[in-house]
């Protein structure tokens, strides 16, 4: 058998490596220009909301381990096919291709300002979505390789350019300004919305739990660390932002770190926060392929998605998962445009999708624990249902306070809103349909973990059951 290859330090990389990408740059920044250096306490908030989530997640991969799609194969064994399509395609795939887009316009328009070369800035996502593509056809242990390095180079120096600037050691210019521009306890819980942005994708790692030495142990410690080191080192370049950055500057620019950057080391410090936009979209585009890919793979498997998705390459690589969404996030990049207003509307509305699925977890662990209550599971949440019930709650709240602009809210609602329902109308006719099955009966849980053997789709389609 071939051992696997991924430790803990890789499922940390990987977890934090999704999580810290340009787009929570700007949502810092964003966030920290409002409402002050309190922006710190809406972060702890989201981060721990967040580890509610991740907690249910690890159960549920206690319970189905080395499912390869993931929250789709928990929310088919718990609530039937219908939800699974619409919180897997809306909640996960349409809003990691949107958010990776996203960065990788983030990444272009900063490598613009950085570089004046007679190119157009479109060619910087380019050339990094294509390497990135080739490496990870290479299989999973050129993605580990990749993530590894980009991800601990990337947090370093994040800690290093914000305890220069927290410390006062900056060569630019300090800014005189109050700590804090609110002390409405109101109004900083509903900054949890924007923080929570923040916290987001750590569970990538559960798709490749198949590939993590001592799954049982290090996929739940690895996403806790993860989300723990994260909050650690955006509190601090929080505190850099307070000494060398003007709140309003930095609540309106579309590229909050290389701002910061500027005003800290000057051109110098300009350049070295636009590697780590480099590195943050490597990173976040790196692990979003290498999940988002795997994630297609276990939906075809249960033919949620065309059979194509779950063919492999030598390098026992999804590859038709990779090209796709690879391609995506060109598009969704080249959508976006480097407008500062419309990276900051896709992000907040890709935030919702990512809620929604957020829920549909929670939800999965309660079910579940009803009806398997003695099966056996290596991690499980504590206290009972206390935890998934405060990160539904909590979830629930950051929905309806996603924008502090009721316009921009009510957008983002409709939008969402509009999504779901095309998702809803394509995902009845394509289970109806194609899978002809109960749009709402839920699957056993010992049938959803044969689909990962390629033998249970070919026998019923033999029998005529999927088409």
């Amino acid at each position: 058998m071939e051992e696997k290859k991924l430790g803990l330090k890789s499922v940390v990389s990987v977890s934090v490596g999704l999580v810290i990408a340009t787009s929570c740059l700007v949502s810092l920044g964003q966030g920290a220009g409002t409402i002050g250096v309190v922006f710190i306490f809406a972060m702890i908030i989201a981060c721990l909301l967040n580890m509610t989530t991740i907690g249910s997640l690890a159960e549920l991969n206690a319970l189905m381990p080395n499912t390869t799609g993931g929250l789709a194969q928990y929310t088919l064994a718990c609530l039937g096919p219908f939800p699974t399509m619409i919180s897997m395609v809306g909640g996960y795939l349409f809003c990691n291709v949107l958010s990776c887009g996203v960065e990788a316009s983030i990444f272009a328009y900063a490598m613009g300002e950085i570089f004046h070369l007679p190119i157009p800035n479109f060619s910087y996502t380019v050339i990094v979505t294509v390497i990135l593509l080739i490496a990870n056809l290479k299989g999973v242990d050129m993605f580990a390789k990749i993530q590894d390095i980009v991800a601990y180079l990337m947090v370093g120096s994040m800690v290093i350019m914000g305890i220069i600037g927290m410390l006062s050691m900056g060569t630019g210019e300090k800014v005189s300004q109050p700590m804090t521009l609110t002390t409405d306890w109101k109004v900083v819980v509903s900054m949890t919305a924007v923080a929570f942005w923040l916290f987001i994708g750590a569970e990538y790692v559960i798709p490749i739990s198949k590939d993590v030495k001592n799954a049982k142990r290090n996929v739940p410690l690895g996403m806790f660390i993860g989300l723990a080191l994260i909050c650690v080192v955006q509190s601090i370049l929080v505190l850099g932002f307070h000494n060398y950055t003007d709140w309003g500057e930095l609540a309106d620019s579309a590229a909050p770190h290389l701002l910061y950057g500027a005003n800290l080391l000057g051109y110098p410090g300009k350049l070295w926060m636009a590697l780590v936009a480099a590195l943050a979209l490597i990173s976040s585009q790196n692990s979003g392929v290498n999940g988002l890919a795997s994630i297609c793979q276990g939906m075809a498997k249960m033919n949620m998605m065309p059979r194509c998705f779950a063919k492999t390459n030598k390098n026992n690589v999804p590859f038709v998962g990779v090209w796709f969404v690879s391609i995506l996030i060109l598009v969704f990049a080249l959508i976006s445009n480097y407008s500062s207003d419309a990276i900051s509307f896709f992000i907040l509305v890709g935030s919702v999708f990512w809620m929604v699925s957020y829920i549909f977890a929670h939800i999965d662990v309660l079910i579940l624990r009803r009806r398997l209550p003695k099966a056996p599971r290596s991690f499980k949440v504590p206290l009972g249902p206390l935890f998934p019930l405060i990160g539904i709650a909590g979830t629930v709240f950051m929905i309806l306070n996603i924008s502090t602009d009721a316009a921009e809210r009510h957008a983002i609602w409709l939008l969402t809103g509009t999504v779901f329902l095309a998702l809803g109308i394509y995902s009845f006719f394509w289970i109806k349909f194609k899978m002809n099955m109960p749009v709402f009966k839920s699957v056993p849980v010992e049938k959803v973990m044969a689909m990962e053997n390629s033998l249970y789709y070919t026998i019923r389609k033999r029998r005529g059951i999927w088409r």
